[in-house]
């Protein structure tokens, strides 16, 4: 009977202090959660269920383990935000999956997503036919997002967070020379000082950082 009481306690414990640690982690939907968070939440599962397989083990040893790690990702979204190189290197970038209705078989191959895979978000999304797709980009999250030809178009991000994107630039048919001219005209002459850049309808559209 001791055993039940002490499980009971110990699982209302837990689903308070668990709930406030992914409170505090931040407001993220399961789909779009990125392999850190994937693995951060896996452990933290496996610590609560030792702690209620065995009533007598020690409940602090639990405790102690879920605190490094919402420490450690607190640490990892902090430098996340901070830099955009760290970020890619935790969270991956997205891949180009599709191009102008044609599908890049190379980067399918290198992300080990088959056609099944890829028809089958397709038609989730109510596109039937891969000719009507300008862009498709596969996410760090497993999450497929498309660009009909006939809607708005992606626009490539050519700097963000004070690091020029050097593969959008290419894929616009730019390069970091005609960038930083471009800046120049605009008496903008150090790119950390731009938060987001992109280039849109033949012009630089261009968001400063607020603190520098």
């Amino acid at each position: 009977m001791h055993d039940i009481l002490v499980i009971i306690l110990r699982t209302i414990v837990l689903y308070w202090f668990i709930l406030g640690i992914l409170r505090l982690m931040g407001k993220r939907e399961v789909g779009e959660l990125s392999i850190f968070d994937l693995v951060v939440f896996l452990l933290i599962a496996e610590v609560a269920a030792f702690a209620l397989d065995d009533p007598n083990s020690n409940f602090i040893h639990a405790i102690v383990p879920m605190v490094i790690l919402f420490i450690i990702q607190i640490g990892v979204s902090y430098f996340s935000l901070k830099s955009k190189k760290f970020r890619d290197v935790m969270e991956g970038k997205p891949s180009i999956i599709m191009r102008d209705g044609i599908i890049v078989e190379k980067e399918m191959r290198k992300q080990r997503y088959n056609l099944d895979d890829l028809l089958q978000q397709l038609r989730e999304q109510q596109i039937g036919s891969i000719q009507s797709v300008s862009y498709a980009f596969l996410e760090p999250s497993g999450n497929l997002s498309v660009f009909k030809k006939e809607e708005e178009q992606y626009v490539f991000p050519i700097i963000i967070d004070g690091d020029i994107q050097q593969d959008h630039l290419e894929r616009i048919g730019k390069n970091e020379k005609w960038l930083l001219e471009e800046l120049e005209k605009k008496s903008i002459t150090d790119v950390k000082k731009i938060f987001y850049c992109s280039y849109e309808q033949d012009a630089l559209y261009i968001q400063l950082k607020t603190s520098f």
